[in-house]
């Protein structure tokens, strides 16, 4: 497979990476993951490894967050064909399901993180794999048909500055599929340890996609079954003393990865529910176009 656009050279190099199938080369070198920059100040490799230990590809919300997001990618590259990219790859589950649901399109992984990524090119052989930031982003303009965000942007301090950039790595016409965690009021510990620096209202990421140039066609929620029981959890961590010194990332995820219950109305929500615009939810939905 050949990439249908050229890179710039990365740091340090003063020629173009190619990329063979298998790795990228720059004059005698070569590696699966071309490395360009970083911004750890939203993420960190250890958070990487710590959803895959906890949470892995199995999550219920991941699950039905992973399949509205492939639907989306249908909807708006029917033909299967197309560059289709996501940002924030890092656990590679996506990425998967891409390469397997369109084999005819080329599927790249970008990410801020340097060693999940390369133990995804060992998971992935095949998929081209980026490092670089996105508010730094060393990409030429107008490559991708779908770009993929599920919950990063929250990880990125200047917000609107990323949405412009996504905005100018795809083509015209291109489609962004972007999730984030819903409801500002609901910012708590959980929230700080995840790196966090916001969660958004529909009204909000609305505004800001529109700020960034995009034309929001759909808007929904996920989670909308367990948002109730959710925000409940939130609020108590937020404002209760008693609750916030328990509330830590293991402990939620271990909660929730193995919960019949939250398994069941996910499994609903995706069988009767997905085709609507859910007014609320544990994550707000959009795709915007450029």
């Amino acid at each position: 497979m050949i990439l249908p656009f050229e890179l710039p050279p990365p740091p340090g190099y003063s020629v173009s990476p190619k990329w063979d199938g298998l790795n990228f080369t720059i004059g005698d070198q070569c590696s699966p993951v071309l490395e360009y920059s970083t911004n750890f100040s939203g993420w960190t490799d250890n958070l990487t490894a710590l959803h895959e230990e906890l949470i892995g590809a199995n999550h219920p919300i991941d699950i039905a967050s992973r399949v509205h997001a492939c639907s989306q990618v249908k909807e708006h590259i029917p033909n299967g064909r197309g560059v289709i990219m996501e940002i924030g790859c890092s656990s590679g589950y996506l990425l998967r399901d891409l390469g397997t649901i369109f084999p005819d399109a080329i599927v790249i992984g970008g990410d801020v993180v340097r060693e999940p990524l390369f133990k995804l090119a060992e998971r992935l052989p095949g998929i081209p794999l980026i490092r670089f930031d996105l508010l730094q982003s060393p990409l030429p303009d107008n490559i991708a048909d779908v770009l993929v965000m599920l919950n990063v942007l929250e990880h990125i301090e200047d917000d609107v500055a990323a949405l412009k950039k996504a905005y100018n790595l795809l083509k015209p016409g291109g489609s962004l599929i972007i999730e984030v965690p819903s409801g500002p009021y609901l910012f708590d510990s959980y929230d700080r340890q995840l790196h966090h620096f916001r969660r958004y209202s529909a009204a909000e990421l609305h505004s800001k996609l529109t700020r960034a140039g995009f034309r929001v066609v759909r808007k929904s929620h996920l989670g909308l079954l367990l948002f109730p029981a959710f925000a409940v959890s939130k609020l108590l961590s937020k404002w209760n003393p008693f609750f916030r010194n328990k509330d830590t990332v293991q402990k939620k995820a271990a909660q929730t990865a193995g919960n019949v219950l939250v398994g069941l109305a996910m499994k609903i929500e995706s069988k009767y529910l997905s085709a609507y615009s859910l007014p609320f939810g544990i994550r707000v939905l959009a795709v915007a176009q450029k």
